[in-house]
């Protein structure tokens, strides 16, 4: 699978999970998004596997991890929540 259409595919399976499970606790009416809402933070191939890491426009901490095993031509989705982001500040040693 080449890079474009695996992007193209994992951009729709995090549209698909977000517009179910954002709707679960959002507030009315219900927000949607569309793959335009839908960026790559990194994207990786080695040999007949894929590899990219996702986030939305939506501020709410969460980003995707899609994999794809080109042996099995199975497809891995995981999705995460950002939960603490801290700066350690890093001595001359």
């Amino acid at each position: 699978m080449n890079n474009e259409k695996f992007v193209e595919l994992c951009k729709g399976y995090v549209v698909d999970y977000a517009n179910v499970f954002m709707n679960l606790t959002s507030i009315n009416p219900p927000a949607y998004i569309t793959t335009n809402d839908v960026y790559v933070v990194w994207l990786n191939r080695t040999l007949q596997n894929n590899k990219a890491l996702l986030s939305t426009t939506i501020s709410d901490g969460m980003y995707y991890e899609v994999t794809y095993n080109g042996d099995k031509n199975e497809l891995y989705f995981d999705a995460y929540k950002h939960v603490v982001n801290r700066e350690f500040k890093l001595g001359d040693n």
